[in-house]
C-alpha cells in the first residue's frame, strides 16, 4: 500500500485525484519550507491553500487536504464563489480554516482590483488641496501627510506621518522618506493642514520643505510639492511659490532633528 493510501480519508468522505500517484504527494512535500526556500511565487495553488489552512486531519496531511479541496471545487474559482459556512463543510475545514480561505481569497481580489484600478492623477497643486479637504481641512490640530506619487504621476498611496497640536507637528525628513519608500514612490508631495486659518508656510514649513527636496534628491524619490491648507479650504503651495529646491543634500539632510511643521 503505498504511502498516499495511507494518508487519504475513505472515498466517500475525501476525494483523491491523486490516489494512484505516489509522486504527487512527494510533489506537496514541506509547502513552508518551499515557499521560505524558493520564493512564495513558486508554489503551486495547493502549497499554497495548504500554508493557508496550516494544518490537515489525523493521518491526512494538510496538502492532501487542501489538493482535494481545489479538486472538490473545481480550483480557485469555485472555492471564490462559496461563502465560509459552505467551505467549513468540507472533511478537515471548519469554520475557522474556512474563514482563513476566504479571508485570503477576498485579499487576492482587493489587491488585484487596487492594482489594475486607474490611479488619479496628481498634476496641480489644486488637485492635491481637494483630495485632502475633506480629510485636512476640519481638524482643529495638524497633521502631516505623504502623497506617494508612481512615474506618471498618479498616487500610489498616502499615509500620514506626523500628528501635532494647534500650531505645529514634529517630524523628521528621514520619517517622510521612509513613507514615501514603503510606497515604492518614484516622487512625493507634502501635505499638512492649518488649523489657524492662515495657509501661508512658516519658516519651519520652508525648512523641512529643504531637508526633505535635498534628501530625496540624494536618494532619487524628488519631492515636488509641498501643500498647506487652511479649513475654509484655501491653501499654499510651495511649488507654485517657487519655494521647491532640488538639489545636493547638506550631510545628514535626513537626520536633521524634527522640524515643528506649522
Amino acid at each position: 500500500m503505498s504511502l498516499w493510501k495511507r494518508a487519504t480519508l475513505p472515498s466517500d468522505h475525501l476525494p483523491d485525484p491523486y490516489a494512484n500517484d505516489p509522486a504527487a504527494l512527494a510533489a506537496f512535500a514541506g509547502p513552508r519550507e518551499r515557499a521560505l526556500e524558493e520564493g512564495i511565487w513558486s508554489l503551486g495553488d495547493a502549497d499554497l491553500l495548504a500554508i493557508v489552512l496550516g494544518t490537515g486531519l489525523v493521518g491526512t496531511p494538510v496538502t492532501i487536504v487542501s489538493a482535494a479541496l481545489l479538486s472538490r471545487f473545481s480550483g480557485l474559482e469555485g472555492l471564490s464563489r462559496l461563502g465560509p459556512h459552505a467551505l467549513a463543510e468540507h472533511p478537515g475545514l471548519g469554520l475557522a480554516k474556512a474563514l482563513r480561505i476566504a479571508a485570503s481569497l477576498e485579499l487576492g481580489r482587493r489587491a488585484f482590483e487596487r492594482a489594475v484600478r486607474p490611479r488619479p492623477p496628481v498634476r496641480t497643486s489644486a488637485s492635491i488641496a481637494a483630495w485632502c479637504a475633506a480629510q485636512l481641512g476640519p481638524l482643529d490640530h495638524e497633521q502631516m501627510w505623504v502623497i506617494s506619487l508612481d512615474g506618471r504621476n498618479g498616487m500610489r498611496g498616502a499615509r500620514r506621518v506626523a500628528q501635532g497640536g494647534l500650531h505645529g507637528c514634529s517630524v523628521t525628513a528621514k520619517d517622510i522618506l521612509r513613507a514615501a519608500l514603503a510606497d515604492a514612490a518614484s516622487a512625493l508631495v507634502l501635505v499638512h493642514n492649518h488649523p489657524s486659518g492662515d495657509s501661508a508656510p512658516s519658516p519651519e514649513d520652508v525648512a523641512m520643505t529643504d531637508a526633505v527636496a535635498a534628501a530625496g534628491e540624494v536618494i532619487g524619490v524628488p519631492l515636488v510639492d509641498h501643500v498647506i491648507l487652511a479649513p475654509d479650504g484655501h491653501y499654499s503651495s510651495l511649488h507654485d511659490l517657487g519655494m521647491i529646491k532640488a538639489g545636493d543634500a547638506p550631510p545628514g539632510a535626513a537626520d536633521r532633528p524634527p522640524s515643528r511643521a506649522g
